[in-house]
């Protein structure tokens, strides 16, 4: 086990912290009216009272950003945890299916699963968890048998109370980040630095944002307005839900 250098943390952050602002800058770039449409829920914006183009183009719009952003960011994260445990324990990328680390300690393998948050899966979704973890100890024995193997679900921030799941532990926010580096306070160390040149990647975000948003809200009225200006919902309900698909021209 090695020191954790917080230096070398705030090096690598600030070297790939751009990663992350360009892979929302390319997420919003790729966006699709079409697409938004019909990924959304459009009965909620009417329960809602939402009566312009552009509050229902905004709903849909920031529901995706919001759920596509926890997924851009966790990856983000999965890839500094992987290199502070690298710095300290040695440990690597997995190469197994379902495992995103390993490393060893004390005579013991760890295979661990991140995840953004601890909510992030429904009864099905962590079956599947179980699963993996219980194919990687399968994989892992057949070159040691004596391989003594603890699995993890990682998550990087919230809280569980209760770690011991019997086929896993589950560490969240400051207990994960505790178990891969050794430094109890490293789940508020990183918060500086991860604000490194957010301003101004904030800034060409937004615009891009707000540009697409005046696109959107045109193509909208084009597409689901009537003559006097109101929305057309039964049309936006029949492209987003009904059996006979059509094209927008």
């Amino acid at each position: 086990m090695n020191n954790l250098s917080l230096e070398d943390v705030k090096s690598y952050v600030h070297e790939h912290i751009g990663e992350f602002h360009q892979d929302r800058i390319n997420s919003l770039s790729a966006l699709k009216l079409t697409k938004v449409l019909q990924r959304k829920n459009p009965y909620l914006y009417k329960a809602k009272n939402m009566l312009t183009s552009e509050m229902i183009v905004r709903g849909f719009v920031d529901s995706h950003i919001s759920s596509n952003e926890e997924t851009i960011f966790g990856t983000w994260l999965e890839g500094l945890a992987i290199f502070i445990n690298s710095q300290v324990f040695n440990g690597w990328k997995s190469g197994i299916p379902g495992i995103d680390l390993e490393f060893d300690y004390e005579g013991i393998r760890y295979i661990v699963n991140i995840k953004s948050g601890p909510n992030w899966g429904n009864s099905s979704q962590i079956s599947k968890l179980i699963d993996d973890f219980s194919r990687a100890k399968r994989t892992l024995r057949t070159s040691n048998s004596k391989l003594s193997i603890t699995a993890v679900n990682g998550c990087c921030y919230g809280r569980d109370n209760k770690p011991d799941k019997g086929e896993y532990y589950k560490f969240c926010g400051q207990k994960f980040w505790s178990f891969i580096s050794g430094e109890q306070n490293l789940y508020t160390d990183l918060i500086e630095p991860l604000g490194f040149e957010a301003k101004k990647r904030n800034e060409e975000y937004s615009e891009l944002y707000v540009n697409m948003i005046n696109r959107f809200s045109m193509e909208f009225n084009r597409y689901f307005c009537q003559e006097n200006g109101a929305i057309n919902w039964v049309k936006l309900i029949e492209y987003n839900s009904g059996e006979n698909t059509f094209e927008l021209i």
